[in-house]
């Protein structure tokens, strides 16, 4: 056995690092292009991503600053920071849990709203014109599969 093939069959093939490399890639570029979109509608992206996870993250349009901790993969005191900021600044509001006064549901004020509303519809915009990078990593990985047997995972489908 050469050393080559050894190598290949240890590990991911050149095909796999380099899929692996370009969709790096492009994450990094829609994670850029959503830091840039926040920014100009007056946000930080931090603020962004908080408002994303008080209306998305538990589904009820609200979230409770342990969720949001959660979602966001910060400790609890700097949810709590950045949700003062975001009061400050119009965009959340805080209300006591009428059953449980020591937990805190966050919710979107209409500016709030507003502004995140905008930024989901540049941010859809941008995913769909990515689509097709992914989907042609889908076909590359998918003709690589065929030639070393491995099976390649499905692309994400459209929902109608």
């Amino acid at each position: 056995m050469t050393a080559e093939r050894g190598q290949r069959m240890a590990g991911a093939s050149q095909a796999d690092i380099r899929n692996l490399a370009r969709f790096r890639y492009a994450v990094r570029k829609f994670l850029r292009f959503s830091e840039e979109a926040a920014r100009a509608t007056g946000l930080t992206p931090q603020h962004h991503q908080l408002l994303l996870g008080v209306a998305g993250f538990t589904g009820k349009g609200r979230a409770t600053i342990g969720e949001l901790a959660e979602f966001l993969q910060i400790r609890h005191h700097s949810v709590v920071g950045l949700i003062d900021r975001a009061e400050a600044l119009g965009l959340v509001r805080r209300e006591s849990n009428p059953d449980d006064l020591r937990e805190v549901y966050i919710s979107l004020t209409a500016d709030g709203t507003r502004k995140l509303r905008a930024l989901a519809e540049l941010h859809r915009k941008e995913l769909y014109g990515m689509r097709r990078s992914f989907d042609l990593l889908y076909l590359e990985g998918s003709s690589a599969a065929r030639k070393t047997g491995k099976s390649a995972v499905a692309p994400a489908r459209k929902r109608g």
